[in-house]
């Protein structure tokens, strides 16, 4: 396999996936000059994510995968969740998302949450989804400028830091969307 869509517009994601894929050419949407916005219109990662892979593999009939990502937090039952992106409003704001979730958490004990993703891929003869998920805390304010979205408030276990204080190659080899990109570069790599 040499060429391999991406079903994404976020820049962020697709450095991130690039950084694991060798010997794949990963296109992302906009190199395809696709910038159509797919609805996620499911209320599951799995969903979404197959949602995004069938509506690209349909248009440009080439092995896609599609990920569905989100910070899932255990005294918000589980918000953000499929709504991370959108959590204070459609215009996906990070700053606003991460205001209204310590907001949320301003006088609760318990910030266990978690990072999870979903990613879906898509070919002429296989449908498959792959799941990572990292454990951690929220953090109390804002720490760090690296990463994106909740990363400047997201510790990962076994860390004092936030994703967005971590240097890049530590976020990576934990991150949630490293661990399902793992399980698909793992599955490609048995089927060629």
């Amino acid at each position: 396999m040499k060429k391999l869509i991406f079903a994404t517009h976020n820049q962020n994601k697709v450095q991130e996936v690039k950084a694991v894929f060798d010997g794949v050419s990963v296109v992302s949407l906009a190199d395809l000059d696709y910038h159509q916005d797919i609805a996620e219109t499911e209320d599951t990662f799995v969903g979404n994510a197959l949602l995004k892979a069938r509506h690209i593999f349909k248009v440009f009939k080439t092995p896609v995968f599609a990920d569905d990502s989100g910070l899932e937090v255990l005294a918000l039952d589980g918000a953000p969740g499929v709504y991370s992106a959108r959590y204070a409003g459609e215009e996906k704001n990070h700053a606003k998302n991460n205001t209204k979730l310590l907001d949320g958490l301003a006088n609760e004990p318990n910030r266990v949450a978690q990072f999870r993703t979903v990613i879906s891929y898509k070919d002429a003869t296989a449908e498959l989804t792959f799941e990572g998920i990292v454990k951690g805390t929220i953090a109390h304010q804002l720490s760090g400028s690296g990463g994106f979205g909740y990363d400047p408030l997201f510790i990962p276990e076994g860390y004092n830091k936030t994703f967005g204080e971590l240097p890049k190659e530590i976020k990576l080899r934990l991150s949630h969307r490293s661990r399902a990109i793992f399980k698909l570069k793992h599955y490609l790599n048995s089927i060629t």
